[in-house]
C-alpha cells in the first residue's frame, strides 16, 4: 500500500510540474552576427608557448564585437518574428527566464504562437568578445539597482510588488547580470545585420534597449514594429526636442535626428509599457526619479509621432488596472498577463499579414 501512495503522489507531482502543454518547436539553434576580425601582422609560430591568458599574438586572429543570437521557431507560428533586446547590465537571459523558475516572456510569447530572436548585444553575455579595452573590476551595487529598478527601497519590497519576494529568487535575479564590456557603437549595426538576415520583425525592447531599438527602427524596412518595455532614451524630430527633465540620476534629454528618419517611426505601430511605483512629482528617491523622469518624455515621445501622423500608444499598467510592476516587467510575477496584453496588440495588427 505505501508504494501505491508515493507512486499516486509522485505522479501528481509531474503532473503538476508538466501541467502546461509543450510547446512544438520546429527549429531552433543559435548563430552570431556582424563583427569584426582583428589580425596581428607577421606569421604564426606554434613552437612558442607564453601561457593560457598570454598569447605571442604575432600573424594571430581575433574575432569579436559581434552579437549572440538565440532563436526558436514554433509550429503553426504567426506571422511576423520576436527579436528581443535587453538592457544595460544584463543580456537576453532576462526574456528567457525568471528569477524564481516560471516560463520566460519569450517562452510565454512562443506558447502564443510568435518565434523568437533572443540578443545578447556585443560586449555583453554569450557576446563578451570585445574590440574594446576596458577595465572589469568587482562593484557593489546590487542595492543600487534593487532601488533604481523600483523593487522597493532597500531593504523593504514595494507594497504588492509583482516581484517574488524570497531571498533565492533575488539571488538568481541578481546574478543575471553580467559585465557591459563593449563601447556601445556596435549594437544598432548588429540589429541591422539581424534584420538583414531574418527579414520582417517586431523589435521588443526593454530599458536601454529601447533605444538602439528606435534607431534600428528608423534605418530598417525590416522592423515592422516596436514594442518598448520602460524605454531609457528617445529621438525626436530637429527642431522639435522638448526641453531636458532633470532628475536625480541625471535627468534625460531628448537625442534630434533628421525628420525624413523621424518620420519612418510614424509608418509602423508603436506601444511602450510602463510600470507602477513611478510618481508624478519630484521624490528623493533615486528609483522614482530615474523613472519620472523618463515616463514624462516617454509621453512627449509619443505624442510627437501621433501629432506626425503616427501610430504609437503609452500604456501606463497602473491606469489600466494592472498593478505592481517593476522595471522588469517582463519577469514579473504577472508576466504572463502581461504577454497576453502583448498578444492581443499584437493580434489585431499583425494577423492579417
Amino acid at each position: 500500500m505505501k508504494k501505491v501512495i508515493l507512486s499516486a503522489a509522485l505522479l501528481m507531482a509531474a503532473t503538476a510540474i508538466n501541467a502546461q502543454e509543450p510547446i512544438a518547436i520546429v527549429k531552433q539553434g543559435h548563430f552570431t552576427v556582424r563583427g569584426t576580425t582583428v589580425q596581428r601582422q607577421g606569421s604564426y609560430d606554434n613552437s612558442k608557448f607564453v601561457g593560457w591568458a598570454e598569447q605571442e599574438e604575432t600573424g594571430q586572429s581575433y574575432r569579436a564585437d559581434h552579437a549572440f543570437v538565440n532563436f526558436q521557431i514554433p509550429a503553426d507560428r504567426k506571422p511576423l518574428p520576436l527579436v528581443y533586446v535587453h538592457g544595460y547590465g544584463g543580456s537576453g537571459v532576462c526574456w528567457q527566464m525568471t528569477p524564481d523558475g516560471r516560463d520566460g516572456f519569450a517562452t510565454l510569447m512562443l506558447r502564443r504562437g510568435w518565434s523568437s530572436y533572443v540578443m545578447d548585444l556585443p560586449g555583453r553575455g554569450r557576446a563578451g568578445r570585445t574590440s574594446a579595452t576596458t577595465m572589469v573590476k568587482p562593484v557593489a551595487d546590487e542595492m543600487f539597482w534593487f532601488d533604481i529598478w523600483r523593487i522597493g527601497i532597500w531593504p523593504n519590497y514595494n507594497k504588492d510588488v509583482q516581484f517574488p519576494k524570497d531571498s533565492a529568487s533575488l539571488s538568481q535575479f541578481f546574478r543575471e547580470m553580467t559585465p557591459d564590456i563593449s563601447d556601445h557603437r556596435q549594437d544598432v549595426p548588429a540589429l541591422g545585420a539581424l534584420a538583414k538576415r531574418i527579414g520582417g520583425h517586431i523589435l521588443v525592447t526593454h530599458s536601454a534597449g529601447g533605444f538602439p531599438g528606435w534607431l534600428s527602427a528608423m534605418q530598417n524596412p525590416e522592423v515592422k514594429a516596436v514594442v518598448s518595455y520602460e524605454p531609457g532614451g528617445f529621438v525626436f524630430p530637429e527642431g522639435e526636442v522638448p526641453e531636458r527633465i532633470d532628475g536625480l540620476t541625471g535627468g534625460v534629454a531628448g537625442t534630434p535626428v533628421p525628420k525624413e528618419q523621424f518620420k519612418r517611426l510614424t509608418e509602423i505601430p508603436i506601444v511602450l509599457y510602463f510600470g507602477d511605483y513611478i510618481p508624478e512629482t519630484p521624490s528623493k528617491n533615486l528609483g522614482d526619479e530615474n523613472w519620472r523622469v523618463r515616463l514624462q518624455m516617454a509621453r512627449k515621445f509619443v505624442e510627437t509621432i501621433n501629432q506626425h501622423g503616427g501610430n504609437a500608444t503609452l500604456v501606463e499598467l497602473p491606469k489600466i488596472g494592472i498593478h505592481g510592476n517593476t522595471h522588469f516587467l517582463m519577469q514579473d510575477l504577472n508576466n504572463s498577463e502581461l504577454a497576453g496584453l502583448l498578444d492581443d496588440w499584437l493580434q489585431t495588427r499583425f494577423m492579417r499579414i
